[in-house]
């Protein structure tokens, strides 16, 4: 069944579950209104809708906007939305995704938005002097992106782009800073646990406790 994107809207309204909403809600901070959607409800729900976005042959940026106005399973969607458009994002975009980031931040969207635009970066290395940049910047939302934007890049993460990144946050005692850098240090041991064993060697009086728990897990 295609879906428009006024259906789209309709249907998840139609799909709200008001006590569900304020758990979600509570358990988020009340960073933003829910719906009360679980993921699972939501992505059926989403589905067809998506499959046609992949078809698209320009970003549809009033799209995304609109959707980060509303209810937090919206913005969900526009992550989903971006995602499945990524293959249109180019470097130009980067701008816009820091406004989505710096609007309504909290780990959920965060999470999603590093790995769009380490996508961006792979395929247009000039973002990495953006994000070498973010790596220093005063909210720390920005510098999660710098460090976990190469997660699951295996051989083709820029080491030294990362350690750059890392260096620049360490001694901190913000949590969602120590634990994405153990996170960026675990998953890139997967791939070369040697290089990550150095790089402990050579900061581990710099670490946190946090990062260096979560970067020797598979060490």
């Amino acid at each position: 069944m295609s879906l428009s994107q006024s259906d789209i809207f309709d249907v998840f309204y139609q799909n709200t579950d008001e006590e569900r909403a304020r758990q979600m809600a509570a358990y988020m901070k009340n960073i933003c209104p829910f719906l009360g959607i679980s993921k699972p409800t939501r992505t059926a729900l989403s589905k067809e809708f998506l499959k046609q976005c992949k078809k698209a042959t320009s970003v549809d940026w009033a799209f995304v906007e609109k959707c980060w106005t509303l209810e937090r399973e919206f913005q969900y969607l526009a992550l989903d939305y971006l995602k499945a458009v990524a293959h249109l994002l180019t470097a130009d975009d980067v701008p816009k995704l820091k406004e989505l980031a710096l609007s309504k931040s909290w780990w959920d969207t965060i999470d999603n938005l590093d790995r769009i635009i380490g996508g961006i970066a792979l395929k247009y290395p000039a973002v990495n002097d953006v994000l070498l940049a973010w790596s220093c910047d005063d909210n720390f939302w920005l510098r999660r992106i710098a460090i976990d934007h190469q997660l699951l890049r295996k051989e083709k993460t820029n080491t030294d782009l990362l350690e750059k990144i890392l260096v620049n946050n360490l001694g901190q005692k913000e949590f969602f800073i120590n634990k994405a850098i153990g996170w960026s240090l675990r998953d890139y041991s997967k791939t070369n646990p040697d290089w990550v064993r150095a790089f402990i060697a050579k900061y581990k009086d710099r670490m946190a406790k946090l990062s260096l728990r979560e970067a020797s897990k598979y060490l």
